[in-house]
């Protein structure tokens, strides 16, 4: 089984290093680390990572999987590199992602007609491509399988672990990497937040989300309309 991971300059590092973690560790399995182009990408806060193909010149994929972050703002608006990712998907056996990975997929055309998650700042945007937010950290609609932001990428790749080799290997992965969070503090999702910090953080935020949206309405009809 071939695991094509498409990343990105400005992605967010732990959407990809919490799923690759995982992944690694499943027998049988070959990962593809592939980028528009060849050499180094440069993830949001610094962090480089080495690319192993050009996604022009990969092979197909059994598995795609796209990480989210801000970089997501030029993947979108590149209507030949959404093709590339479209033709990937359309043959790819599981067509995955973590956080607002989802929007580019959905951009892409490969969410219309399914449930799927995201970040729960970008989760209505799903809407404008066809798809059904859902605000679950990993939601699973036939071989589309999505995670909700950065930290469920690991409970998103644990389920993909049990999808591709079983339960029993999933639960042996958990705990080699010894995954038991037990958070600080209740403040990771909006339902457990404080009110107040939630406005914060949506305040702050605002004028990406605001490009996000207009974005998510212009490129939609491109193979969503």
């Amino acid at each position: 089984m071939i695991i094509g991971m498409f990343i990105f300059p400005d992605m967010t590092q732990l959407d990809f290093a919490g799923p690759y973690e995982v992944f690694s560790k499943l027998p049988g399995v070959e990962i593809k680390v592939v980028s528009p182009s060849a050499g180094p990408v440069v993830a949001n806060g610094g962090l480089q990572f080495l690319v192993d193909t050009a996604l022009q010149d990969a092979p197909a994929f059994d598995v795609l999987f796209l990480p989210g972050g801000p970089g997501i703002g030029a993947i979108i608006e590149d209507r030949m590199l959404l093709g590339s990712i479209r033709e990937q998907g359309l043959h790819a056996r599981y067509v995955t992602s973590v956080c607002t990975g989802a929007l580019v997929l959905g951009a892409a055309g490969l969410l219309k007609g399914y449930r799927a998650t995201t970040h729960w700042l970008s989760l209505d945007l799903l809407a404008f491509f066809g798809a059904e937010p859902v605000a679950d950290r990993v939601v699973i609609d036939r071989n589309r399988i999505t995670g909700g932001g950065v930290t469920a990428g690991i409970d998103f790749a644990l389920s993909m672990a049990a999808e591709i080799d079983g339960p029993e290997t999933a639960r042996m992965i958990q705990l080699l990497i010894e995954y038991n969070p037990s958070p600080p503090f209740a403040s990771g999702h909006p339902s457990v937040a404080d009110v107040r910090l939630v406005e914060q953080v949506r305040k702050a935020r605002e004028p990406l989300q605001q490009k996000r949206i207009e974005q998510a309405k212009r490129v939609a009809a491109w193979y969503c309309g």
